[in-house]
Formats: C-alpha cells, structure tokens, sequence
C-alpha cells in the first residue's frame, strides 16, 4: 500500500516532506564505508533505487525476488502448453550461460560453436565495452568479446527445433509510475542481448530467432495486451492465460518483504515505530 500510495520512507521521500536534506542512500554508504571506499557521489535513495541490484545494500534480496517471480511465471508458461506444442522450455530451474547451451545437442544444430564465436566477435566490436569491463577490454580486446558472449545467461530459452526457432526470454521489473515503462524496459532488455540475437541470425540464416521480453511494474502493474500476445506466441493454452498473469502479479506483490527489510538494515524498525500523519513521520 504505500509503494502504491507512494509514500515510501527513502530518503527522497523525507525530503520531500522537509525531513531531511540529504538524499543520498544510506545502505549504499554502509557498504562503501564496510570496504573502506569513497562514499562520495551516492546515488539516491529512491524506491526504485532500492528495488534495483544497483544498491548494494539491497542487490542481494531484490535480486532473489526477481528470480522467484520469474522462475514461477517461466514454470507456469512451460506446464501450459497446447497440446501440439514442440517448443522445448530450456533451464526451468536455473539461468544457463550460453556457453553450456551450446554444449546440448539441440543448440549444435543450430550452428558450430565456432562459427558463432567468430559471428559473435564480429558484433561485439559494434557495442562498446562498460566502465567495469575495461580492464579486461584493454587487457585482450579478442579474448574479451569471445568471453563475454559465451557468459551471457538470458533469464529463459524456448527451443523448437521442428520449425527451427528460438526464443530469448528476459524478464525485467520496473518502476511503473511513467506510462513509458514497457517500452523502456523493452529497449533495454534489446539491448542487454543484441549481441546474441545478431550473431544468431548471422551464423544460421535458415532458423528464425527472437527476443520476448516480460515487463512488470514494482507495483504489479502489467500490460495485459502485450502479455497476452507473447503468450500466444509461446503456445500458451488460452484458457490458462488469464490464471497464470493473475498469479503473476500476486507474485510481484507477495515476492519479497523488500520495504521492511530496507528498513530494518538500516535499524529503524527497532529503533522507532513509523506512522504516516499529516504527511510527516512521527519518529520517536
């Protein structure tokens, strides 16, 4: 109730309230001061930061949560398949590097693993290597792109080998306050394995290869339309359809305790009882 109210007790909401002036997050600084860095240019202490693997404090737990609602919609999507169905839901209980797909047989058929390394160098080159990788970058710029193509681990795989397609599932979270959130998220998501998609496609032109991309807000909210299309797509019985989104989103919303546990990292629900009234916190 209060992500949805959007008075969550983070920083920026004190702020806001004129309870406090600092915004920046108080976990992320717990951890830098714990290995001695800089608490300098913290990011800000935000709902949508501390449901994110970019605070640190919170990686952990967020992290857990996301692939427990995931796992379960990925479960629910692969015992509801239409009964002619051949599409072959890879890694049910956990995510895969690329590197041990490549090591089952359905995945050689698609290609060698040398000839994708060699069409996975290539499109490697287009995308820019991050801060945190440059090191290894700079270190051996072949090696490095070889390496981080093999160490990718979408969330999910769907295999039809009958009709020569394959299927990249990511699932992502967002903050669902901006009516924009889908389509960011599934930029983003593009993104993350362009690289996978283009060098499929350029080492096996006969087989057909795509990305599908569930977005749910941090709140439960769900664009049933786009939902409901990729279930189709993934040969979802359609009576089921309707249970498995309904359960999806209580998932999002029962997943993971994160508010009480945000709070009591940072000690608060020992120290003090929070009460929301007139818009302030009365802290005692």
């Amino acid at each position: 109730m209060m992500a949805i109210a959007g008075n969550i007790p983070v920083a920026k909401w004190f702020a806001k309230i004129k309870q406090r002036s600092d915004v920046s997050c108080r976990l992320c600084k717990k951890a830098r001061e714990q290995h001695g860095a800089s608490t300098e240019n913290l990011p800000e202490e935000t709902y949508g930061h501390i449901n994110s693997a970019f605070c640190v404090g919170m990686a952990t737990t967020v992290t857990a949560a996301q692939h427990f609602i995931w796992r379960n919609l990925y479960a629910s999507m692969q015992v509801a398949q239409t009964r002619m169905s051949t599409l072959r839901f890879v890694t049910p209980d956990k995510e895969s590097s690329m590197s041990t797909l490549w090591q089952e047989e359905d995945f050689k058929q698609i290609c060698s693993r040398q000839l994708l390394t060699e069409k996975a160098a290539d499109i490697g080159k287009t995308i820019a290597a991050k801060e945190h990788e440059r090191e290894h970058y700079d270190f051996d710029p072949t090696m490095f792109h070889e390496n981080r193509f093999w160490n990718q681990r979408p969330d999910g795989i769907a295999i039809n080998t009958n009709h020569r397609k394959l299927y990249i599932l990511e699932f992502k979270r967002s903050s669902d306050r901006n009516k924009d959130f889908l389509g960011v998220k599934e930029d983003e998501a593009n993104e993350q394995h362009r690289s996978i998609i283009e060098a499929l496609r350029a080492a096996a032109p006969e087989w057909t290869f795509e990305q599908i991309n569930f977005v749910a807000g941090r709140r439960g909210a769900v664009v049933e339309d786009d939902f409901y299309n990729k279930f189709e797509k993934l040969n979802v019985q359609a009576g089921k359809r309707d249970k498995i989104l309904l359960t999806h989103v209580q998932r999002i919303c029962e997943a993971h305790p994160i508010i009480s546990k945000y709070m009591g990292r940072l000690g608060l629900t020992r120290r003090c009882r929070w009460r929301i009234l007139k818009n302030k916190c009365m802290c005692k």
